[in-house]
């Protein structure tokens, strides 16, 4: 064969291999939008359309200190943003330093959850945020009480009357969680994940897009779909074996039971959503595992009975990590709060 039939050669075989590989690639792709939605741009409130001012107040509130019994608890003291919104522990510890039960999943993209709170007990982001203001250990007072230390900080009267205007009285906790909320409800990140599922391939490394493709083969994405990719429904944990003895968790939680008394709930949690997984450890409701690729191997060996390998797993943690996106600024950074002194703890 001659040197230019050779070369035609190799080159029509690489164009070829070139061709498969973007028809698999295009395949990939395809698959992936099967299951999963881009990050919205927006989430609408769950109650009265939210304004900038609410947005603004809500922000100030959920960094702010002073209207728990203690005055050192924050809704940012278990929801970091050094640390993805998570406080990095097992679990939290909350005013007085009592301890929380369950580990504080991230506030980012919380709002995509279909319900709050890992048993589901709280049916929305202003649901959690108006329950936690007089919570045992998330504050510690009362409704009147939190209303009467916000009265007394300088500066929030005003903030609510703009929040929450005709109103004759705005200073209440129903307000101050719904304005949270809205806060909460800005908090979205994209990531590289999401210009992938609009159309740019090279957005996921070929490691990335070879764990997204084992991620959807293996199964994980029959839970972990959507927008949040998880997030939008209720399972057992521990679907093939008992959760704890893989987790080796200290307590064995009874899960939404608890909730509903029904025994079909029994070890039953929302499924967590894995936007911005890699950030958050330590893993479940338990906090019981601290590194993402063992998180992955007891998902898969728990809930759908595969044994993943070195090399499966090994790509299926770059995926993951593709689902990081940038904090949004105003989360990333705490505001300046509205001077005045703590009130004294009673």
């Amino acid at each position: 064969m001659s040197g230019k039939r050779i070369l035609i050669a190799i080159s029509t075989a690489a164009l070829a291999i070139s061709s498969a590989a973007f028809g698999d690639e295009t395949t990939l792709l395809k698959q992936a939008r099967e299951f999963v939605a881009p990050l919205p741009r927006e989430l609408s409130a769950a109650g009265p359309p939210a304004n900038k001012d609410i947005v603004y107040l809500g922000r100030l509130l959920f960094f702010e200190p002073r209207i728990t019994v203690d005055g050192t608890v924050s809704c940012a003291t278990c929801h970091q943003p050094s640390l993805y919104g998570t406080d990095a522990r097992a679990t939290s510890i909350g005013v007085k330093q009592r301890l929380h039960p369950r580990n504080a999943p991230t506030v980012l993209n919380a709002a995509l959850n279909f319900v709050n709170h890992w048993r589901g007990d709280r049916e929305s982001v202003e649901d959690q945020a108006t329950q936690a203001l007089t919570a045992p250990i998330s504050s510690g007072h009362d409704e009147q009480a939190v209303a009467d230390r916000l009265e007394r900080i300088p500066g929030y009267g005003l903030l609510f009357k703009a929040a929450f205007p005709g109103e004759h009285s705005p200073i209440t906790t129903k307000n101050a969680g719904m304005a949270i909320g809205a806060f909460e409800r800005t908090l979205l990140t994209p990531s590289p994940f999401d210009a992938y599922l609009a159309g740019n391939i090279d957005a996921l490394s070929p490691s990335a897009r070879a764990g997204l493709q084992t991620f959807i083969n293996t199964g994980c994405v029959a839970c972990h779909r959507g927008a949040g990719l998880g997030g939008d429904m209720y399972r057992k944990f521990g679907v093939l074996e008992d959760y704890w003895t893989a987790t080796r968790s200290r307590n064995v939680d009874k899960g939404r039971i608890e909730v509903t008394n029904d025994p079909a709930d029994l070890h039953v949690f929302r499924v967590a959503g894995l936007r911005n997984v890699a950030m958050t450890p330590p893993y479940f409701h338990d906090g019981s595992v601290a590194a993402l690729p063992d998180a992955v191997r007891i998902m898969a060996r728990l809930q759908l009975g595969v044994a993943l390998n070195d090399a499966d797993t090994g790509d299926i943690v770059p995926f993951l990590a593709s689902l990081t996106g940038g904090l949004p600024a105003d989360f990333a950074a705490a505001p300046v709060l509205p001077p005045g002194a703590v009130p004294a703890p009673k």
